[in-house]
């Protein structure tokens, strides 16, 4: 049980270190601005480049800071003893998969179901919006 304590401090420490490291303020390149004489980009190819850069700074951030709250979770499942025990079922998670993915809290069977149910839930909503558009 250690092990798997010490293994989920320590990604919990590389995630935050990762994030404190993207968090920095705002450069001059990632203000958004109009292009001409005041404008830091010399033309609009530059100016989509630097967007391109500050979104896939925003998803690294979200990203991480989803996996932050997801060990701190896993850190708390564990002090309560419900580590390695799917939220969905009760059922043991696969220690195969706990290796892999320390913080996951559903065995494969059930995040299978949650994915597609997932995805029938999006189909849903699209069926109905294009029915909707044809009223």
């Amino acid at each position: 049980m250690e092990t798997i304590r010490e293994r989920l401090e320590e990604d919990l420490r590389t995630a935050v270190h990762r994030l404190r490291q993207l968090g920095g303020g705002v450069t001059v390149e990632e203000v958004p601005g109009a292009i001409g004489d005041n404008s830091p980009f010399a033309d609009e190819v530059d100016e989509i480049q630097a967007n391109e850069r500050r979104e896939i700074g925003f998803a690294t951030r979200e990203l991480l800071v989803g996996r932050v709250n997801r060990l701190s979770a896993a850190l708390d499942r564990l002090n309560d003893g419900q580590y390695g025990t799917c939220v969905e079922c009760e059922e043991t998670i696969s220690p195969a998969r706990l290796r892999a993915l320390p913080e996951v809290q559903t065995c494969v069977r059930c995040q299978d179901r949650i994915e597609r149910l997932g995805r029938q839930f999006e189909q849903d909503e699209e069926e109905l919006e294009a029915v909707g558009d044809d009223d």
